[in-house]
């Protein structure tokens, strides 16, 4: 037997059991032929699912996926939060997991498979004390180093650890250590990441490694020139990309943008990956480096770019200055104001958060404002002393931060009345708003609580509200 589902499992059947044994405890067992061409091609579809957390996915056969998460977890909400989505988009799938979050995949393996519970999440260096009670096949040996492990009495991790590392070094060979250090992090272990199949994901390798910024933009344009060659000849435009740099050390580094429409320019993508270059640590070298378009989306039927040069659009120009600000490094929060269906001033706007640079897809962004409202409205109305007023008339005169302001023309009222439905204070509440010009040709919105009859609908104090 291969494997064993959770039904097989409960009837006593395991992964390496004769089929015989398995037919006779369970006479009924649906037992197919094993195809590991399909599985093979199965797991690496998965990977390839999986791209939408990480840009850096690789398979684990024969049945597991490595996702290095470093930097995606904000995204998700936390390192917790985001096992739980991808544990909910696989069971969507009809597939169950078990997960493991660790500093080294040498840990993560052996926590998800050998652990006791269905998703784990390791913190920073606890590695040792996690993996000792595991069995030393968590650290992905051979068949017969397990097997004479065994018969040493080194059956868990930890009795491993404690044991002389020369002589087993000479009896089983250096990959048993090897595997050791992986897993504690002592050695480092790089993922092969997986290449999505027909995407597209220029590649340039490097006889003597480079670490100049110069250097690395000079191939920054000569890779997005290729990606862009082929996004036009499928009429696509790219959302994501990630530049992936492939150190000496076999390391990586990843530099992810976002764009806020479909792309395909050359110019405009090369500006926001160099913009980036500045989070790049070569280290001692890099020796390759990959461009690799995660999200493509169709271009528009009318043929409008998002590039630099499409300047006799407004939207698209800024969609250019939206990619270039998310992307830069230390703006945290960019917005956008809609409107949010109230009649009082400072309620007519909301902060509407724009498309980030995730894998999820988002809605196109709708700029229009149609409330006719002062250039600058204030957060809040702030008070006024008025003289010279008549109950059903504008001031002649204000005073207004420490200034006088004598009244030559005046426009309105426009009567508001309180929103009683978001607040039983406001019941009966009225705002009579008129915009007010003075000697020297400025211009206010200033407004008075109450209609000058009813006391219940205010006091009749007078505020400022925005200047036009």
């Amino acid at each position: 037997m291969a494997a064993a589902d959770r039904v097989a499992r409960a009837a006593g059947v395991v992964p390496g059991m004769a089929l015989t044994h398995a037919q006779a405890l369970v006479p009924d067992l649906f037992a197919p032929l094993l195809d590991a061409d399909a599985d093979g091609d199965a797991l690496e579809r998965l990977a390839e699912w999986c791209l939408w957390l990480s840009p850096l996915v690789a398979t684990n056969p024969p049945d597991g996926i490595w996702i290095d998460s470093t930097g995606c977890d904000h995204l998700q909400g936390g390192e917790a939060p985001m096992l739980d989505t991808l544990a909910d988009r696989l069971a969507s799938l009809g597939l169950t997991c078990r997960l493991s979050l660790a500093e080294t995949p040498g840990a993560a393996h052996a926590l998800a498979r050998y652990g006791r519970n269905d998703r784990i999440i390791l913190p920073a260096g606890g590695q040792g004390a996690a993996l000792a009670a595991l069995p030393v096949g968590g650290l992905r040996l051979a068949s017969q180093t397990e097997e004479g492990l065994q018969r040493l009495g080194l059956r868990t991790i930890g009795a491993l650890q404690a044991a002389p590392r020369a002589p087993l070094t000479r009896r089983f060979g250096a990959d048993l250590m090897r595997r050791l250090d992986q897993a504690m992090g002592a050695v480092f272990e790089p993922i092969q990441p997986l290449r999505p199949r027909d995407a597209i994901v220029p590649r340039r390798s490097f006889v003597e490694p480079i670490g100049t910024p110069e250097a690395i933009a000079t191939v920054i344009e000569v890779l997005v020139d290729d990606a862009s060659r082929d996004l036009v000849q499928r009429g696509v435009g790219a959302r994501l990309i990630d530049l992936m740099c492939e150190r000496v050390d076999a390391s990586m580094q990843v530099c992810c943008v976002g764009l806020a429409a479909p792309a395909y320019e050359a110019a405009h993508i090369a500006r926001l990956l160099k913009e980036r270059i500045e989070t790049i640590e070569p280290g001692f070298g890099i020796e390759a480096m990959q461009l690799v378009v995660v999200r493509t989306e169709p271009i528009p039927a009318d043929g409008r770019t998002r590039g630099l040069l499409a300047t006799e659009h407004v939207s698209e120009g800024l969609a250019c200055l939206l990619d270039r600000l998310r992307n830069r490094k230390g703006i945290e929060q960019i917005y956008r104001l809609t409107e949010a269906g109230s009649h009082l001033p400072e309620r007519t706007q909301v902060r509407v958060a724009l498309p980030d640079a995730s894998r999820r897809k988002t809605k196109p962004i709708a700029w229009q404002w149609s409330a006719q409202r002062p250039a600058r409205l204030f957060p809040t109305p702030e008070p006024i002393m008025v003289l010279s007023t008549l109950p059903t008339a504008p001031p002649r005169l204000f005073v207004w931060r420490g200034g006088r302001y004598r009244v030559r023309a005046a426009d309105g009222p426009e009567r508001i009345h309180g929103e009683w439905w978001q607040d039983a204070e406001e019941y009966g509440a009225i705002r009579d708003y008129w915009v007010v010009e003075d000697d020297e040709g400025g211009r206010f919105w200033l407004f008075r609580q109450g209609d000058g009859v009813h006391e219940w609908s205010g006091d009749l104090s007078w505020f400022i509200h925005g200047v036009l």
